[in-house]
């Protein structure tokens, strides 16, 4: 049996499937490479591995893959240990906004202590990182953590951020409160992606107080909705994190009876030194971000 046959057969067990597996190799091998020396494998073991369409492991495969499993399964854990204890190389997941405005200074930190490392990044919503994570496709992610958990998944707030309305001084707003005191709110809403987590929390809120404001403008980032409420657009949606400036001639009116929006880290298993290390400089980098 050729080892790296055996290699190629964990990866295809492990993740039910040949084009599942080409995902996961952590090298550069198509979908044909693999089948060709999976076949190789069983010409040489004289027996079926497993059923194809669909895919099920064959009791001989069942049995291989077993007997091979601790041995794949205990390759990182003694990398880590050779190297000293500590990997220099990880996968890590997050949306957009946060691999814009935290993960270049979180990475900074890190790389500090660990000047080797690697890593690669996978941009998604809370449900795409999650199951990144469960497909072992990242090591790490980011998120709001919005609702439950997957079974596996496991999490550590990072920070809390407060909604806020954005508005001109000249408006004459002062309260969010003369928002909801009125019949039917006629401003336009300014605010980033349906999708993202605080427009969510907010229009469930508003949904809660039988309030209807609908976004007028989409933008992809805070800074773009503070200019556009100074351009005199409307009104600002955006959280009291992320070390937002605004312009001159813009007032905040704080959402302080409104749910706060939770952002945190994601992992399987037991944290490596490595995702402890990156945790930690996300913390850091929130109570800095907090204080200024």
């Amino acid at each position: 049996m050729n080892v790296h046959h055996l290699e190629l057969f964990y990866y295809v067990a492990r993740h039910g499937g040949v084009s599942a597996a080409a995902r996961h190799i952590p090298y550069g091998i198509q979908q044909p490479a693999i089948s060709a020396q999976i076949i190789q494998l069983e010409d040489s073991l004289g027996t079926t591995l497993f059923h194809r369409r669909p895919f099920q492991l064959t009791k001989s495969g069942a049995d291989l893959y077993a007997f091979i499993t601790p041995f794949f399964d205990g390759l990182p854990g003694i990398g880590r240990q050779l190297r000293g204890g500590l990997e220099t190389r990880l996968r890590i997941g997050a949306p957009e906004t946060i691999q814009r405005d935290f993960l270049p200074v979180i990475i900074r930190g890190v790389k500090k202590r660990v000047p080797d490392l690697t890593f690669t990044l996978m941009t998604g919503r809370l449900e795409i990182i999650e199951a990144a994570l469960l497909d072992q496709e990242i090591d790490l992610g980011f998120g709001a953590l919005a609702g439950k958990r997957p079974a596996g998944v496991k999490q550590k707030e990072i920070v809390t951020a407060r909604m806020m309305l954005i508005v001109p001084e000249k408006s004459g707003f002062t309260r969010a409160e003369s928002f909801w005191q009125r019949d039917r709110i006629d401003v336009p809403l300014i605010a980033l992606p349906s999708d993202e987590p605080v427009c969510r929390q907010f229009q469930q809120e508003l949904r809660k107080r039988k309030i209807e404001w609908f976004p007028s403008l989409e933008l992809n980032s805070q800074e773009l909705v503070a200019r556009y409420v100074a351009e005199g657009f409307g009104v600002g949606l955006a959280l009291t994190v992320a070390g937002l400036t605004l312009p001159p001639g813009l007032r905040m009116l704080p959402l302080d009876d409104f749910p706060a929006v939770s952002y945190g880290a994601l992992w399987l298993g037991n944290l490596s030194p490595l995702q402890k290390l990156f945790i930690e400089s996300a913390q850091k980098v929130a109570i800095a971000t907090q204080k200024g």
